[in-house]
């Protein structure tokens, strides 16, 4: 019998077992298995005189298996153990006296066999979370980790039950994808311990074994642009054909935004008038509104935008939709302005850099930024060294002794 068809007997015995005291009993032995006649219909089960509940099945299609009976609450099981020959008489009755001492310490071994056929897998576990803890996150961090799952977790771990994993399973999956993307191992183990954080929430698991794998290190890299560096990227931009994509890129240097915030950002977000920006909380990282005023130049690329398109998008590609990427634009520009290891996201870090070195707050440049702690906008406090060494000079100049004028002079 396959194993499902047996699975499927110990479910449906459940129901229908026998409650006779009066069941046949005798020295369950390899001759007598080997002998033991054919039903004419459905199956009988002779049980063994030495060891209570162990007995041999046999059903009118020939089929021979062993099968252990026990009580638990009040109520009579069976479960089965194997199909001979494949299990040998002495094999399943050391497996049935297992499955008896279980019994005496309270354990119901097919509730427990039940459990672990139907215990969520990895990918199980994906599901969930992509349908309850994804839509929390913003559009761009959601797809990231989706991404992840798809390309690295899933592909490792999918098929695991979730309370198979062990913290070995993790450091595996992390060691291999630091081999080629070190900073992006961390990221997945990231994700994957905040999934299984869930599952401890949700009752499958006891313990994280995401928990504790040991990180790659991840220098701190900010590259601002100088001034000079600025100026030959905007004479870049103001030069390439592809005006959306540049004007983006602009539009990014202009107000520090990220790159998803700009390339999805709509008309209806943006008053012209007062020049504000109110950023919706499903396109910021912190999932919350983020109101920002901009400049006149930013007002000015808008009024471009305005005048050249229908599109309910500010940068709309050929089909009035969202411009996807701006990657080529960027490479371009970056050649032609002779720029070296930046990234599109350093014009965030540039813009940030501009705002404290015409002497703006920690505050202005988070506030600007969208910040929602002011621990996150602390990396940009070196920007501030000069003005805050010019300030500790004007604190010394001030406690010099003043020189005394001499009568003459007076």
């Amino acid at each position: 019998m396959p194993n499902a068809a047996i699975e499927s007997q110990e479910t449906s015995d459940t129901h229908h077992l026998s409650t006779d005291t009066t069941r046949t009993r005798r020295k369950l032995d390899d001759r007598f298995v080997r002998q033991s006649p054919t039903p004419a219909k459905g199956n009988r089960v002779t049980y063994d005189a030495r060891l209570s509940g162990f007995g041999l099945r046999v059903t009118a299609a020939g089929s021979k298996s062993f099968v252990f009976n026990y009580r638990v609450k009040g109520r009579e099981r069976r479960i089965t153990i194997g199909q001979y020959p494949a299990w040998t008489v002495l094999a399943a009755r050391k497996h049935a006296e297992h499955l008896r001492r279980q019994v005496d310490t309270g354990v119901d071994p097919l509730e427990s066999r039940i459990s672990a056929r139907e215990a969520p897998t990895v990918q199980a576990l994906f599901n969930r979370y992509e349908e309850e803890h994804l839509p929390t996150k913003a559009l761009r961090s959601a797809a990231d980790d989706r991404s992840m799952w798809k390309n690295d977790i899933l592909p490792a771990l999918g098929a695991k039950k979730v309370a198979d994993i062990r913290p070995q399973d993790c450091d595996d999956l992390h060691r291999s994808i630091s081999r080629t993307r070190p900073t992006r191992a961390n990221r997945v183990n990231e994700v994957l311990r905040k999934a299984l954080n869930l599952a401890i929430r949700w009752g499958w698991i006891e313990r994280n074994p995401a928990s504790g794998v040991r990180r790659n290190p991840e220098p701190k890299r900010h590259r601002y642009l100088g001034r000079e560096e600025v100026s030959r990227l905007i004479s870049a931009l103001s030069k390439h054909p592809e005006r959306t994509s540049a004007e983006a890129i602009l539009f990014m240097l202009l107000t520090g935004c990220r790159k998803s915030e700009a390339l999805n950002a709509t008309w209806s977000q943006f008053d012209l008038v007062s020049r504000v920006w109110t950023k919706p909380s499903a396109e910021t990282k912190q999932r919350r509104e983020h109101r920002v005023p901009y400049s006149s130049a930013v007002g000015d690329i808008l009024k471009r935008r305005r005048a050249q398109g229908r599109s309910s998008q500010v940068f709309a590609g050929s089909t009035g939709s969202a411009l996807q990427d701006v990657r080529r634009t960027w490479e371009a520009a970056c050649k032609s302005a002779d720029l070296h290891s930046v990234r599109l996201h350093d014009l965030r870090h540039t813009f940030a850099s501009l705002v404290a070195s015409a002497g703006q707050s920690l505050m202005v440049v988070g506030e600007l930024l969208g910040h929602s702690t002011p621990q996150t906008t602390k990396r940009y406090a070196h920007l501030y060294d000069d003005t805050l060494r010019i300030a500790a000079e004007g604190v010394s100049l001030s406690l010099r002794p003043k020189r005394r004028t001499t009568a003459k002079a007076r």
